[in-house]
């Protein structure tokens, strides 16, 4: 089982109107709600998929219970934490004219450390432990930087493989603990190779000096349209993105790593691995809004993906 948890959820809220114009009362399309946040999305992937995911979340007011409700329509299986403050609200806006996308963040509002113990005992106090767990997405106010640290070391005290997405301090600090694979872009990596850039020359002795320390076991350097980078002590591999009309990049991050999760829990290689993660990610890419990817066209991509490498 996989096990993705998510501390600052979202409402993802998503419409389209024919151009953005200042001080003007504009006419938009009928607003999409979806289920959203870092771990929630790597968990729809998952599902999508057909994998064995349960997703783990904090849900606080109105929004909590309809983040719960989007859900369980879907049929995927979740556990709600309950807090007091109001999960967050993300929203959308895509322009029809020139397909330009507008994304709006919301900062999510503080918890309590209470709040935050409550997340680390459900997992603790789960019946069936999962082999894979997947902290993804930011951390809200009043939650400790070192809780993805915290994390990392409760995944190795019940034996399952810890996937951190994240940034900032809380990236570090749950790389010192260490974790079995870690997804950084370049400037995360470069933040965590203690650099204000990297070079792309210089990426794999940074990746090797990382995992030579103990941090991870697996480095994915996350290249956007370019792909990624598999990097571990013996491999250094480039994964090229198949080229496709590009819609939304919301989520296209979200579902690499749930792509690459789900091929892990299929007993895949690492290669393949990151090469069905680019898949996922690419093919949400291909859809409007914060949709993710459809089963069929991750597959194809991945299919095209193994018939590129052998040419």
């Amino acid at each position: 089982m996989i096990m993705t948890i998510t501390m600052n959820p979202a409402i993802d809220k998503s419409t389209t109107l024919e151009k953005l114009i200042p001080d003007k009362k504009l006419r938009c399309s009928a607003l999409v709600k979806e289920a959203g946040g870092g771990g929630v999305n790597v968990g729809k992937a998952i599902h999508r998929l057909g994998g064995d995911c349960l997703v783990v979340f904090t849900a606080g007011g109105t929004n909590g219970k309809l983040l719960e409700e989007l859900l369980l329509k879907e049929g995927i299986r979740g556990i709600g934490i309950p807090v007091a403050a109001e999960t967050r609200e993300n929203f959308m806006i895509t322009e029809q004219t020139d397909h330009m996308q507008y994304r709006f963040v919301l900062p999510g509002d503080a918890l309590s450390l209470e709040e935050v113990e409550s997340c680390l005992d459900t997992i603790k106090m789960m019946e069936v432990m999962p082999s894979i767990i997947i902290a993804s997405g930011s951390l809200p106010p009043g939650v400790p930087e070192d809780f993805f640290a915290r994390l990392a070391r409760l995944s190795k005290t019940i034996g399952a493989k810890f996937i951190v997405d994240t940034s900032g301090i809380p990236l570090q600090m749950a790389v010192k603990e260490g974790v079995y694979l870690l997804k950084p872009n370049l400037s995360e990596l470069s933040s965590l190779a203690g650099k204000a850039y990297l070079q792309l020359d210089e990426v794999e002795a940074a990746a090797r000096k990382i995992i030579a320390e103990g941090h991870c076991e697996v480095l994915v350097v996350s290249m956007g349209p370019a792909g990624a980078l598999l990097i571990t002590q013996d491999q250094y591999v480039s994964i090229p993105a198949p080229i496709v009309k590009r819609k939304s990049t919301v989520g296209a991050g979200d579902s690499m790593v749930g792509g690459m999760a789900w091929m892990m829990e299929q007993g895949g290689s690492l290669l393949e691995m990151v090469r069905f993660g680019v898949a996922c990610g690419t093919a949400a890419t291909m859809n409007p809004g914060t949709q993710l990817f459809h089963k069929e066209d991750a597959l194809e991509l991945y299919k095209w993906l193994g018939q590129a490498k052998q040419k």
